[in-house]
């Protein structure tokens, strides 16, 4: 995959390492996602293994989709967010073509992390407006209790208290100018729990034309005042969305149409990020990714500064027999 920058197969076939003809090595990997059983879950222990990120950990749910020709794919995926970045830990395949998920669909996904890492420290959760509902949030509120970030629709019903008037939560916020935050006082009652609500307006999508969908609102638990700043770190699972795609391994040209093929091809790919990760710290120790002074931004991304050094390596490795990178001691652990 480093060295064909995709997952499709045929042009895997192509660089495969092997005296093979390409048509051999393409039903080899057939065969292989047909075939070959997967503890899918266990991969969530290699990545972090790998990875060895500090807990608490910060995670984030989000979905990704996209179509190949008549066949959908629908990904709900959880990821671990650290230094800007999601790490892949686990996926669920939703068996509807498109639309966001129900809550049993994400609470299994947390139930999995917890038999998986039993006694993980969570700093929080983080989800975008399709992850809201009164069985989602009375399960991370009560059932399994795990501090949260998420944010609401501005349509969404609050009230001061149980049995108290309800009112569209975007009505107390309109007074405010363009970046401009609120934190309302006191909990508020969201479908039936107390939380602290805090709302920001944003700039318009349409200059000089405001909408509803100008607000960010949020809810949580605890530490209302440092929720902004929380639910904008979850945003490093759409780095992580950018790196299995375009960005990296074009996840989007696999001409998989059976969903468990697809899942299967997750595990490696969750694999072959984390080495890039791993290679990345490792080369911006040795010379750091330039900053573009005038954008105030890297010039390359800290995925890719990774990946590219990978795929050299397994491109030409012999151009790498003096050189202080060893990818086979640094890879060993998996």
């Amino acid at each position: 995959m480093f060295r064909a920058k995709t997952v499709n197969l045929a042009e895997l076939a192509t660089v495969w390492a092997a005296r093979a003809a390409e048509a051999s090595n393409y039903k080899q990997m057939q065969r292989f996602f047909r075939s070959f059983e997967m503890e899918i879950d266990k991969f969530a222990l290699m990545v972090m293994s790998i990875a060895q990120i500090p807990q608490p950990w910060v995670l984030s749910i989000d979905r990704t989709n996209w179509s190949f020709g008549k066949t959908h794919f629908n990904i709900l995926m959880l990821s671990v967010v650290h230094e800007g970045i999601g790490y892949p830990l686990m996926w669920t395949m939703l068996k509807k073509n498109k639309g966001n998920s129900n809550s049993e669909e994400r609470m299994d996904l947390l139930e999995r992390l917890e038999a998986l890492f039993p006694g993980v420290k969570i700093a929080y959760l983080t989800g975008d407006r399709e992850f809201v509902g009164k069985p989602w949030l009375s399960f991370v509120m009560i059932d399994q209790p795990i501090p949260f970030r998420l944010r609401i629709r501005q349509t969404d019903k609050i009230s001061r208290g149980r049995g108290q008037p309800a009112i569209a939560c975007v009505h107390l916020f309109r007074s405010l100018s363009i970046g401009e935050q609120r934190v309302l006082p006191g909990r508020r009652w969201v479908w039936g729990r107390p939380v602290y609500i805090i709302g920001v307006r944003l700039e318009p999508k349409q200059k000089k034309q405001k909408s509803d969908d100008d607000f960010l609102i949020l809810i949580t638990e605890y530490s209302p005042r440092t929720a902004l700043a929380d639910y904008g770190r979850g945003w490093g699972i759409e780095t992580l969305f950018g790196a299995l795609k375009r960005q990296g391994f074009c996840l989007e040209s696999t001409h998989f149409t059976e969903r468990e093929r697809l899942s299967k091809l997750l595990a490696p790919l969750a694999l072959a990020f984390v080495w890039a990760m791993k290679a990345r710290i490792w080369r911006h120790a040795q010379k750091p990714i330039r900053l573009i002074e005038a954008q105030g931004r890297r010039a390359r991304s800290l995925f890719r500064y990774g990946c590219d050094l990978l795929r050299r390596f397994f491109i030409d490795p012999l151009s790498f027999s003096d050189s202080l990178f060893q990818p086979i001691k640094l890879l060993s652990c998996t």
